[in-house]
């Protein structure tokens, strides 16, 4: 089991918050409480980078979706960037690839909101 690191970074599209670690049902909340606490703007876009992401369980996929609940009631799009392989294998299985937009990295994430 590994400890959970959430920071966050502003990118001229948004902010970017990246995860480290394992985001299960002892720290999803902790996801939740970072993303309602973000300042978004309509038109902004929020990345979620997962490039450190070494578990998530179905608590984190929920968190991830009401992360996307909280852009799109503030007019504002949501990214995943440097999804895992594994990671995106179950988001897949589930459907939630039709709902998230993935990109390859943070960076080009951040490109644009368009």
């Amino acid at each position: 089991m590994s400890a959970l690191n959430i920071t966050s970074r502003d990118a001229t599209t948004g902010p970017v918050v990246e995860i480290a670690g394992d985001l299960d049902y002892d720290t999803a909340g902790r996801l939740r409480e970072v993303c309602a606490d973000l300042a978004l703007h309509s038109g902004q876009r929020l990345v979620v980078d997962l490039a450190a992401l070494e578990f998530m369980d179905s608590t984190g996929i929920t968190a991830l979706i009401a992360a996307r609940n909280h852009a799109l009631a503030a007019g504002a799009d949501i990214a995943l960037a440097a999804v895992p392989d594994n990671t995106i294998r179950i988001l897949r299985l589930v459907g939630l690839d039709q709902i998230f937009p993935m990109h390859p990295t943070a960076e080009a994430a951040t490109v644009g909101t368009g």
